[in-house]
Formats: structure tokens, sequence, C-alpha cells
């Protein structure tokens, strides 16, 4: 296990390197301060609003339905990490296209309603899925499991 560590840790330190070197051999030095404030954007996005948001409507469903199966709680939550990252890809186009482009072929579509439509749909799925699970749970009887229990001879 400590070798296949090692291993890792040595190939991460090599991507890094290789990346590093990509990115200063073909972005421009005054480009580079721009790529920083973007990549320190994400970071905070992600660890300041995402993650805590997801963590938090966890709590939150958890207090309020004691009896949520855990399934629930992750289809839940996937699709709000889903939704999240989503909007979070999209919200640079929908500005961009707000202020304008020289190049009206650049960003041709309505981002902002394509991004309603999918997160509509994604809405549409997590709700499908609850109702069959919960509809299938209804149906098993009391007791039952979809695995027979293992008893200790």
């Amino acid at each position: 296990m400590r070798a296949a560590r090692i291993v890792l840790v040595v190939i991460g330190v090599l991507v890094i390197a290789f990346g590093a070197y990509v990115l200063v051999t073909t972005v421009r030095p005054n480009r580079i301060w721009g790529l920083a404030t973007w990549l320190l954007g994400a970071v905070i996005l992600h660890d300041a609003i995402l993650s805590p948001f997801v963590v938090g409507v966890g709590l939150l469903l958890r207090r309020t339905g004691r009896s949520l199966r855990a399934w629930a709680l992750v289809v839940v939550q996937a699709a709000i990490v889903l939704g999240s990252v989503l909007a979070l890809v999209v919200l640079p186009e929908i500005a961009a296209k707000h202020h304008g482009q020289k190049n009206p072929t650049v960003l041709p579509f309505d981002y902002g309603a394509r991004l309603l439509v999918v997160e509509g749909v994604l809405l549409l799925v997590v709700v499908a899925v609850l109702a069959i699970a919960a509809v299938c749970a209804r149906r098993m009887p009391v007791g039952s499991t979809l695995v027979e229990p293992t008893t200790n001879r």
C-alpha cells in the first residue's frame, strides 16, 4: 500500500510539473494573472459556497425527515451537486452573452433558458426517482429486505 501511495504522489507531482511547464510556455505572462484569478475564484466558489450548501441541505433533510432513507438523501444531494456545478459552468457564458461579444457566433444560444430547461429536467428526474422508490417501498411487506439476513451460528 505504501508503494502505491508513493507512485501516485510521484505521478501527481510529475503531472503538476508538466502542467506548469505547459502554462509557462504557452500562456503569455500578462494572461497568467487572469488564470490565477479564475482558479482562485473556482476554489472559493467550491469550498465556500457549493460544499457548505450541499452539506447544509443534507443536514436539513436529515432533520426534517428522520425516517429519510440514505439512498434518498444521496439522490437529492447528487442532484444538488450536478445542478450547482452545471450552473457554475454556464454562468460565465450567460454573463458573456449579456455583456456582448465582438463575434456573435461565439455564443450563439440563449444559455439562461437552456440552463433552466436542464435544471428543470434534473428536478423532474429526481422527483420521479423518489416517487418510484416510494411506491416500491410501499409494495414491499413490512420487515422484508431485498437481501436475506445472515445469522450468526
